[in-house]
């Protein structure tokens, strides 16, 4: 064989064949068949279509745009193709067979001659449409020159031994009956022109169906605060003026330590008349004793006297002891809770007023406010995040300890109910930090979950 003679066609036939048989994927095949055709016959344009798909794949082109007026009309141009070529092999095409509405447009598109190549026993599963029916299918070439009936010929070949290689990488496996479903899905979503908008607003709608059903925790957020689990709380143990503190605000303490004490002026000073009076009382009876000896009349006046006398002695030790307690000490050792000082000092308190807290660093719990618009129900020990704004990326987890029954009037003016939780593990941040705390319930539908809010509020404005 002359080694610069062109290469016989059979040959450059076998060379395709064995790409084809080696192509791994669908791109690759449609690569081939659009770009690497013009080794059998010369041609400008060429396009792979589907009448499923439409326009699948052109030459030296990377994607397709479907929506492009060239894509547009060589779909067209092919539904015409097969629609008159149902049977049948490789054929030459003139604008002179096509429809009027069709071949006016050749010369703007497309080379003087075309050549239809039609793709008979692909199946459905290929070209991703639904059934096991063959489609409609072809390879459509376009060039500056006719195909020559031994061109026709080797393109048919061509054609079927492509077409095998096609079906074998769409192959399903033999275990699995869905294995098409995907892409029969694909083929009902690409179909037709005419109906491919109402499919794609069913899939729309059931896509959303789908996800207004996906169940999640029903959620609501309210402000929380880190406080003392069992505090002991000081209050004022007479009536009187604070004169001053011992201690500031978040001191550590000791059991038995002094925290405030009261104005002294009128304690010492109710003390002093009430020691005046007793000593009185004792010297009346001591004088009264004397004139017994002289008197017998006045043995009378000596039982009056002597209860006088423990009269002035009770009113002398209760004194005392308010003198004992206006100095107010620690009940137990922790951190003092109380507002600022200077708020305390010269404000007169009643007897029983709550003055501080005393609580032990380590013994805190999470306390958050549910407006009863956000009232949600929630199970025994369910979960609850609290978000610090000192620290919103660290949320401190806990477990409900209570919820109350009734609602609490706020210092706002709302009402809310009030939320008790334990904590999960011991915490280093200190009592009365403050944030948002996230309350879950039970599961419920993602729909109800966004319309929860607006559906209470319909519902209260319907009622009225």
């Amino acid at each position: 064989m002359n080694p610069g003679a062109p290469a016989h066609p059979l040959l450059k036939l076998l060379e395709l064949a064995q790409r084809a048989r080696a192509a791994a994927s669908d791109n690759e095949l449609a690569f081939l068949a659009v770009n690497d055709t013009r080794v059998l016959t010369p041609y400008r344009q060429a396009a792979l279509w589907f009448g499923t798909a439409g326009v699948h794949t052109l030459s030296g082109v990377v994607s397709v745009e479907a929506n492009a007026p060239y894509a547009q009309w060589i779909d067209q141009l092919c539904r015409t193709l097969a629609a008159q070529r149902e049977t049948g092999g490789a054929l030459a095409v003139e604008p002179a067979q096509l429809p009027r509405d069709v071949g006016a447009a050749w010369s703007e598109w497309l080379p003087a001659f075309a050549t239809w190549v039609p793709l008979r026993s692909l199946h459905r599963h290929a070209a991703g449409q639904a059934g096991g029916a063959a489609q409609r299918a072809g390879l459509l070439l376009a060039g500056d020159a006719p195909s020559s009936p031994e061109q026709l010929a080797v393109l048919d070949e061509w054609m079927d031994i492509w077409q095998h290689a096609w079906r074998a990488t769409h192959r399903r496996s033999a275990w699995s009956s869905m294995g098409g479903l995907p892409a029969r899905l694909h083929g009902w979503w690409q179909g037709g022109a005419r109906g491919q908008r109402w499919r794609r607003g069913v899939g729309a709608g059931l896509l959303l169906l789908a996800a207004a059903c996906v169940p999640v925790r029903l959620t609501v957020l309210a402000p929380g605060e880190l406080v003392p689990a069992n505090p002991t709380t000081v209050r004022a143990p007479l009536d009187g003026v604070i004169a001053d503190f011992a201690v500031r605000p978040n001191q550590v303490v000791a059991a038995g330590a002094a925290l405030f004490s009261f104005d002294q002026a009128p304690i010492d000073s109710r003390l002093t008349v009430a020691r005046e009076a007793l000593g009185t009382a004792e010297a009346e009876y001591r004088q009264a004793a004397q004139m017994v000896l002289n008197d017998p009349r006045a043995k009378t006046q000596l039982a009056t006297l002597l209860g006088k006398i423990e009269e002035k002695k009770a009113q002398s030790g209760f004194l005392e002891g308010q003198a004992q307690r206006s100095r107010v000490l620690a009940p137990q050792a922790g951190i003092v809770l109380f507002d600022d000082p200077s708020e305390w000092i010269g404000r007169p308190v009643q007897t029983g007023e709550r003055i501080m807290q005393v609580a032990s660093p380590t013994d805190v719990e999470i306390e958050a406010w549910v407006p009863i618009g956000d009232a949600i129900p929630l199970a025994d020990k369910a979960p609850l995040n609290l978000y610090l704004a000192a620290s919103p990326l660290s949320p401190v987890s806990g477990t409900l300890r209570y919820m109350s029954h009734r609602a609490t009037a706020r210092p706002d003016g709302s009402y809310a109910y009030r939320v008790r939780a334990t904590l999960d593990s011991p915490l280093d941040q200190r009592i009365g930090l403050k944030g948002t705390a996230k309350l879950s319930g039970e599961r419920v539908p993602l729909i109800y979950w966004m319309l929860r809010r607006p559906l209470a509020s319909i519902r209260q404005f319907l009622a009225m």
